[in-house]
């Protein structure tokens, strides 16, 4: 799957999911933090390159289109716009894939196709796009909407914005610029209209900038939902998936790999990575008084506000230290259904209190979470990949920069060593990380 230099069956693809102090909930509170950093491009550049110095394909970024009136007190979430920030370490790494996240519900494909083919264009081939429908009805009120569209039209929605965008991707072949000194620079008669007229896009084209280096930027999808996972088998080339164990890991790809072989595609062809927290020292202890350490840095309060939109439902009065009380079956829940998915499991799997649940999800909200040596970890990657829940993570350090820097001095060299993982870039473009020279 991967252009890799090690022998190894089956390599592991890693990509930074780059996220303000990181990703746990109390990062920015802890000494010596991030925090007076996150409008300093030099920060991004930093994670960047550490991502870069560890062979990993790519840094994400996610996006959100609002404040987070009543949370943000909580700490950051968002600071400089991603495919602005994406463009500047486009010039400050020479490998690294870049990919940032778009909303099909509020972007439109012109406008979308034009600034992911100028980043790719920019970054030599290494941009890609999490194309997302967005989940709270604060960034519809940004949008001139009242509310969010209803799930099953957002998803809708998200197919005929790739459609579109794809379409416009293709419309000025570079073979179509003849630059002839003595005749035309274009040769009109090779560029493509596209001429797309659908339920909520209508697109004349062709795209006025000529065909990305990578013919498309590499999709990638994170849905958990029936019509989520739909999208994603159909066309994503990398999933961001939510997993908190094995064997819901293996089931999730399973179902992708099965969505996308009826689809006439090669399942082989698509990365399924879910979010992984590590905390890794040298010894066990050492890691879990890590993570110890920042879950006595975070109020209970806001932790139960957190845990509320997960859940839909009012927490703020739970008894912390009695159960957690019964909760609707998944089918019944209206809000994001992956990350509620998650909750259940661990409800199901942990059975813990609720005070004991705030720490769980303090760090990535219900991702994998991997506690121990590099050994330990690595042994734990390499599980997983090797009994079919992934092909490689979504590392979602729980402080950043440290988080990363521990991860690629420490555990990266173990799956070097053990043939998982490159120790060069074998191609410059992100496709070619995944192990391919051409889009589908």
């Amino acid at each position: 799957m991967t252009a890799c230099t090690s022998d190894a069956a089956r390599p592991i693809h890693l990509n930074l999911f780059a996220f303000a102090c990181g990703h746990h909930a109390a990062a920015w509170r802890a000494p010596g933090s991030s925090v007076g950093r996150l409008g300093d491009i030099a920060y991004w550049e930093e994670l960047a390159r550490a991502a870069e110095r560890g062979c990993l394909d790519a840094i994400f970024l996610a996006d959100g289109q609002s404040a987070g009136l009543g949370g943000v007190d909580r700490g950051p979430l968002w600071f400089l716009e991603p495919i602005t920030t994406l463009t500047a370490l486009a010039r400050a790494t020479e490998h690294i894939g870049l990919v940032t996240t778009v909303s099909s519900t509020f972007w439109d494909p012109f406008h979308a196709a034009r600034l992911l083919a100028s980043l790719d264009h920019i970054s030599g081939g290494r941009a890609g796009v999490n194309v997302v429908t967005s989940m709270t009805d604060d960034e519809a009120r940004n949008h001139g909407m009242d509310r969010l569209p209803g799930h099953d039209e957002r998803y809708a929605r998200a197919a005929e914005f790739i459609t579109a965008v794809e379409q416009l991707w293709e419309s000025w072949p570079v073979e179509a610029i003849v630059a002839d000194p003595a005749g035309a620079y274009v040769d009109e008669s090779r560029l493509r209209a596209v001429g797309h007229r659908g339920r909520w896009f209508g697109v004349a084209g062709p795209l006025n900038v000529p065909r990305p280096p990578q013919g498309r930027p590499v999709l990638f999808q994170a849905g958990a939902s029936e019509p989520g996972r739909e999208l994603a088998a159909r066309h994503a080339e990398g999933i961001y998936a939510v997993a908190w164990d094995l064997q819901s890991a293996r089931a999730y790809r399973d179902d992708i790999r099965t969505r996308a072989a009826a689809m006439g595609r090669d399942p082989d062809s698509i990365a399924v990575m879910p979010g992984l927290v590590t905390y890794v020292a040298s010894t066990e202890r050492e890691a879990r008084a890590q993570q110890r350490a920042l879950n006595e840095l975070l109020p209970v309060e806001d932790s139960l506000r957190q845990l509320s939109f997960f859940l839909g439902a009012d927490t703020s009065q739970w008894n912390l230290d009695a159960p957690v009380p019964p909760l609707p079956p998944l089918e019944a829940f209206e809000g994001p259904k992956g990350r509620y998915a998650t909750v259940l499991r661990i409800i199901a799997s942990a059975n813990p209190t609720v005070r004991e649940l705030l720490g769980l999800l303090a760090a990535g909200g219900g991702h994998a979470t991997f506690v121990g040596t590099p050994e330990s970890i690595a042994d734990e990657i390499e599980r997983w990949v090797d009994d079919g829940g992934a092909d490689g993570f979504n590392l979602m350090p729980p402080t950043l920069p440290g988080g990363i820097d521990d991860f690629v001095d420490q555990v990266v060299p173990v799956l070097q060593q053990r043939g998982r993982l490159r120790r060069d870039y074998a191609g410059q473009t992100l496709r070619s990380h995944f192990g391919s020279s051409k889009h589908p």
